[in-house]
């Protein structure tokens, strides 16, 4: 059960979107130094390739952001962060949704035997 597909997939996506968070929080912390580069983190195409192959297993990139930057350097929009993170946190409560039922799955298996 702890090696299908599905559940090695969903653990891959909390790790992915857990280091989005800290991603974003790095972000928001940096909003006012100059040059700094906002960090984007990627997994799902990744994440899509490793369920097509049926492992489920992927890891998460982290690129700096290519997006423009004001005048001292710094391209982190508070916006796009505050949306990113709604988005991601979202994400995240859904995957552990998800591993929770797997659990709760195996505690009823477990009292009815």
């Amino acid at each position: 059960m702890f090696s299908s597909v599905s559940y090695v997939a969903l653990n891959s996506a909390l790790d992915g979107l857990a280091l989005r968070q800290r991603a974003i929080a790095e972000n928001v912390a940096n909003i006012q130094t100059p040059g700094y580069h906002a960090q984007r983190v990627s997994f799902e195409d990744a994440l899509g390739r490793a369920v097509s192959r049926g492992t489920g297993a992927a890891s998460a990139t982290t690129a700096r952001s290519l997006e423009p930057t004001r005048e001292d350097g710094n391209n982190v929009n508070l916006d796009a962060e505050t949306l990113l993170n709604i988005d991601t946190n979202l994400r995240y409560q859904l995957a552990t949704q998800a591993v929770s039922g797997t659990y709760s799955g195996i505690r009823t298996a477990m009292r009815s035997s």
